[in-house]
């Protein structure tokens, strides 16, 4: 039993890190983009999908490693899921601000793109945050 947990948190970290990697190339290509479109289309074929699936996946496999501890509610736990609804609420919030911006008008991407890249910043502080706590302070 304590294998498969120390399986299921290496598993769980790799996915933390890929979901770091993910938004740190979602900021370079939000910075690199200078059309809406072109961001838009990039966006809705593979950033979408893929921060999607790399949450769903950090979800995923903390549920299975708190259903092997017996779903013993911690505080570290209780974090990681407000955590988790705060990381897709912000996902949400950007795509639906995307959905408002004007291909005819450069300035609404432009203000689109301080304000995703402040969510993004934002998603990225608090995945650190609490991985910097989970491993090397809990």
């Amino acid at each position: 039993m304590e294998q498969m947990y120390a399986m299921g948190v290496t598993i769980h970290s790799l996915g933390i890190i890929a979901l770091v990697l993910a938004l740190i190339w979602n900021l370079i290509a939000l910075k690199r983009t200078q059309f809406s479109q072109k961001y838009k289309r990039l966006r809705s074929i593979v950033i979408l999908p893929l921060n999607s699936m790399l949450i769903a996946a950090a979800i995923f496999t903390g549920t299975l490693m708190m259903a092997t501890k017996h779903l013993d509610f911690t505080l570290e736990n209780i974090v990681m899921i407000v955590i988790a609804v705060i990381l897709v609420v912000k996902e949400v919030r950007r795509s639906k601000a995307l959905k408002h911006v004007d291909d005819d008008k450069p300035l609404d991407f432009m203000l689109y793109k301080q304000f995703a890249s402040k969510i993004i910043y934002f998603e990225l502080l608090i995945i650190i945050a609490i991985s910097i706590w989970m491993w090397f302070v809990a």
